[in-house]
């Protein structure tokens, strides 16, 4: 029985992950695994790589063939260099850790409230500016009149 260690695809449409999984090469892509042995899901940034390491490499010495694309992300966690006796590669890039929403939150609002109870200086008022006088334009005399400046101006009464 030739053993393939590949990747499962899972996941939604335009959303791929998949599972690296253990499987007998003449299964479907999707079918059937002997074992899960990591994940990858390459949309995440940076991509999430996890591989169980030591079932990896008991499935390489006893002879299971890693696709091209496993072998590349076994390459980049290093299990690959470390079964064929090879230098490691240089360390994964890794996500930074999430801060912990309610933990920030209660923090700025200690923080507010503190803010609150010390006292604060009286803001000064702000000069009003004096209104500059209204200046009534003259009706141009080229400006046709409205119907009421026209009814006034006739002396009909409505």
């Amino acid at each position: 029985m030739a053993v393939k260690i590949r990747l499962l695809r899972m996941g939604k449409i335009r959303n791929p992950q998949y599972r690296i999984v253990i499987a007998d090469s003449r299964t479907k892509r999707d079918g059937r695994a002997i074992e899960f042995v990591g994940i990858y899901q390459p949309k995440e940034d940076p991509s999430v790589i996890e591989v169980k390491s030591d079932r990896v490499q008991y499935w390489l010495s006893v002879g299971a063939q890693p696709s091209e694309a496993v072998q590349r992300l076994l390459e980049k966690t290093g299990d690959w260099q470390k079964f064929k006796g090879l230098p490691a590669p240089e360390p994964l890039k890794v996500a930074p850790e999430r801060v912990d929403r309610k933990a920030a939150y209660e923090a700025e609002a200690k923080a507010a409230a503190g803010l609150a109870e010390a006292p604060t200086k009286p803001a000064k008022k702000a000069p009003k500016a004096e209104a500059a006088p209204k200046t009534e334009a003259a009706p141009k005399a080229d400006a046709p009149k409205t119907e009421e400046q026209a009814g006034a101006g006739s002396g009909e009464q409505g």
